[in-house]
């Protein structure tokens, strides 16, 4: 697999001005470029279509494919599915308009893919707290499921496996029934313990608040159990939601 061909990027966007300019600095800082960068914007009203429009000729300066569409839609997940079926590379990434790249993601995925083929690949992430503190989540990947184990920033998945599951938009973990879905059908996981990504924790899935927590961890669980996982994960979602209500 050539590794420009291989790999498309997409950011998903909605009244992103603040943020999303990191994001595509980040894809442009990339040691080795994607085929493509797609922009799936939710029909911003703040400037966010602006600043993606003036990064247009240093895309093709660097030979990138580079897509942006400014519409409604049905929210983020739906975004995304936009975004992959437009997509024409191999392997897909999908990086949200707050967060960002470290500059050997691409080239970190391609080296990997050539190394040992995946259906699913996914590395650390680097944690940026609030109150200006920083972690690192590390990835794993075992038999016992969940979703301290897994990155959504540094998660890049084949073509052909978004061909035949999508996200299904109905709730905000979305993004972790679908990896439930891929390791349910044996699909082939490879990680690297390597930081890939940033992430702020200020988005929806990190509202501090009890009943945010519950509402989270009651539709986690829900996701669980309708793929074929037991009762005591319960615990497993109780304690995950706990866990950002203490640190943010």
């Amino acid at each position: 697999m050539n590794d420009r061909a291989g790999v498309s990027v997409i950011t998903v966007a909605y009244n992103s001005e603040q943020t999303i300019k990191r994001t595509i600095e980040s894809v442009l800082s990339q040691t080795v470029f994607p085929l493509e960068y797609i922009i799936i914007d939710g029909g911003s009203s703040d400037e966010t279509v602006s600043i993606a429009e003036s990064y247009r000729d240093r895309f093709g300066e660097c030979s990138v494919r580079y897509v942006i569409v400014s519409e409604k839609d049905e929210g983020i997940y739906d975004a995304m599915n936009k975004g992959i079926a437009l997509a024409k590379g191999d392997i897909i990434g999908i990086i949200n308009s707050d967060d960002w790249y470290e500059p050997c993601a691409v080239k970190t995925v391609t080296d990997t893919y050539s190394e040992e083929p995946f259906d699913i690949f996914y590395a650390d992430l680097k944690m940026h707290m609030p109150s200006g503190g920083t972690f690192i989540k590390h990835a794993r990947n075992r038999r016992y499921a969940t979703s301290r184990d897994w990155n959504h920033p540094t998660t890049f998945i084949t073509r052909e496996v978004y061909g035949k599951y999508k996200y299904r938009n109905r709730t905000i973990h979305d993004d972790y029934d679908l990896i439930l879905r891929l390791k349910k059908a044996g699909m082939k996981t490879v990680i690297r313990n390597v930081v890939l990504a940033d992430f702020m924790m200020n988005g929806t899935s990190h509202k501090r608040s009890l009943k945010n927590a519950l509402s989270r961890t009651g539709i986690k669980y829900g996701i669980y159990r309708e793929n074929g996982y037991p009762p005591f994960y319960f615990f497993e979602c109780f304690f995950v939601e706990l866990a950002k209500l203490l640190i943010g």
